[in-house]
């Protein structure tokens, strides 16, 4: 079976990385990113337009396909306020996956975070809880969500809080208990995310950090 994918963020770093893959995968015939600024690939498979996120629902017909992949993020300095990262964190990737659910795309798949709670204290981890629980309320055959903990690897642009994570979490996550916090590498979850739209088979499933550095064997995912 072969099918059409449609990403946002597929400029960042898990989403750049998923692109490769997807245009790599057997399953995939077209991949189809949605973004804020010019995007170019070396593959046939690969298209790509660039659009106004703030006006997303005058392009409902590039919402059409198989699955959406939902990569799209930004950090509060880089939007500028709380406010401003909601804006692109949630309110349009919640936006994206409407017009795709519309649109009948079967399959959403969503780079969350690690802690996701929409009761969290915490507004990014309040934001990404409450985007999926808006998720989860669409109108789709399936739907899976990744909760990656420090993303880590080659961005296109730096960042300082991060890179400094990436050198000391790996050290402190040795310590008892810490483990479940480690850093992951962008181009695994991206791999996990192929892999999860090769057969879909339950309604909502979501892989916490564990969940998804497993490439093989068995695996323990929480599903609604």
């Amino acid at each position: 079976m072969t099918g059409i994918a449609v990403v946002i963020g597929a400029t960042g770093l898990v989403g750049s990385s998923l692109v490769d893959q997807l245009a790599c995968a057997p399953h995939i015939k077209q991949v189809i990113t949605l973004t804020r600024r010019p995007f170019s690939h070396s593959s046939d498979k690969v298209s790509n337009t660039v659009l106004d996120f703030a006006s997303l629902p005058a392009h409902a017909a590039l919402f059409t396909g198989d699955m959406l992949f939902m990569c799209l993020g930004t950090t509060r300095r880089q939007a500028g306020s709380i406010a401003a990262q909601r804006r692109v964190d949630l309110d349009y990737q919640l936006c994206a996956a409407t017009l795709a659910a519309q649109q009948g795309v079967k399959h959403l798949l969503l780079v969350s975070s690690s802690g996701a709670n929409a009761l969290s204290k915490s507004p990014y981890l309040k934001m990404k809880g409450e985007l999926e629980q808006k998720i989860k309320a669409l109108n789709v055959n399936h739907i899976s969500i990744v909760q990656p903990s420090l993303l880590i690897g080659q961005r296109a642009q730096l960042r300082i809080a991060e890179k400094l994570g990436s050198l000391m979490l790996p050290l402190i996550c040795t310590l008892p208990g810490l483990r479940r916090y480690r850093p992951i590498n962008g181009a695994q979850v991206a791999q996990r995310l192929v892999q999860l739209s090769q057969q879909p088979s339950v309604k909502v499933e979501t892989l916490r950090l564990a969940d998804i550095f497993v490439t093989s064997g068995s695996e323990t995912i929480a599903k609604t």
